[in-house]
């Protein structure tokens, strides 16, 4: 018995005592900030609650399929691929200028003595910076922005999109052509060819196939930050979204869900067939 005994004391765990310790002290952070912010989830099972929910889950089981309601839905549906594609393009417009000014890969200036000039280097900073800033707001804040400036509707989503997928889109690009192999870009560099010619001729080739899965990624998650801003009047479906979800109409919530799976689910198959061209 005491061999027995012996043998188990050998098999618990040293670590206990310390996970134990480890555990009560993460409660004892938890609770205050759980208490802070009102954390308060019985308010669920309360009678009143349980009741909306329940219709609210009835509803939803069957979405909305009348003919007036479909047509409402396939116009706002093209709004908010037309949302988030002319805010993609505007980003894009910025962006491309901006990878081709802070990637380090097409420096002219560091080919023959391996340094970049101090003029480059402070332009270079700058732009990025810009980026950094561009990128450190998230749409929503900006689209919250262009609503007070602009009114309610889409445009305030395509400028929301536009700025922060811009610093987004340039901080990837420049990442993923320096990933690259530089051996094309600097032989054409070293031959005469300008910063253009070579990230066009030399660098593209190399990574068109990540570039494009990347851009196609960050055009769904444009579609689904302009259901988004939707909530704050920046149109598209989001908008009808929140009116729907104001009158607790489970259908009609449910058929712009349906929706919007099948518009990322259609992204997705389009980036496939773009990698799949591509590589």
């Amino acid at each position: 018995m005491a061999a027995l005994l012996h043998a188990r004391e050998g098999y618990r765990d040293p670590a206990l005592r310390g996970r134990i310790i480890a555990c009560v002290v993460g409660l004892l952070v938890l609770w205050p900030t759980l208490v802070i912010s009102e954390f308060k989830p019985w308010i669920l099972f309360d009678e009143q609650s349980l009741s909306a929910t329940g219709r609210f889950l009835a509803d939803f089981l069957v979405p909305a399929h009348d003919a007036e309601f479909l047509r409402m839905l396939a116009r706002e549906t093209w709004n908010t691929i037309a949302i988030a594609s002319a805010g993609l393009a505007l980003a894009l417009i910025g962006a491309i200028p901006a990878t081709l000014v802070i990637n380090e890969q097409l420096s002219i200036s560091a080919l023959g003595t391996g340094r970049i000039r101090p003029i480059a280097i402070a332009v270079r900073q700058t732009v990025r910076w810009l980026m950094v800033i561009l990128r450190s707001v998230p749409e929503l804040v900006w689209a919250l922005l262009f609503v007070r400036i602009i009114g309610l509707g889409p445009t305030a989503g395509v400028l929301a999109i536009a700025l922060t997928y811009c610093g987004m889109l340039a901080k990837v690009y420049a990442e993923i052509l320096e990933s690259a192999d530089a051996h094309a870009s600097d032989t054409l560099l070293a031959n005469g060819a300008g910063r253009l010619g070579a990230l066009l001729y030399g660098a593209l080739p190399e990574a068109a196939s990540e570039l494009m899965s990347y851009t196609v990624y960050r055009w769904e998650c444009a579609i689904r930050g302009s259901v988004v801003m939707g909530f704050v009047g920046a149109g598209g479906l989001g908008q009808r979204m929140d009116e729907s979800l104001k009158a607790l109409n489970g259908a009609e919530v449910s058929s712009m869900l349906l929706i919007f799976v099948a518009l990322v689910a259609l992204a997705d198959q389009f980036s496939k067939v773009l990698r799949r061209r591509l590589g």
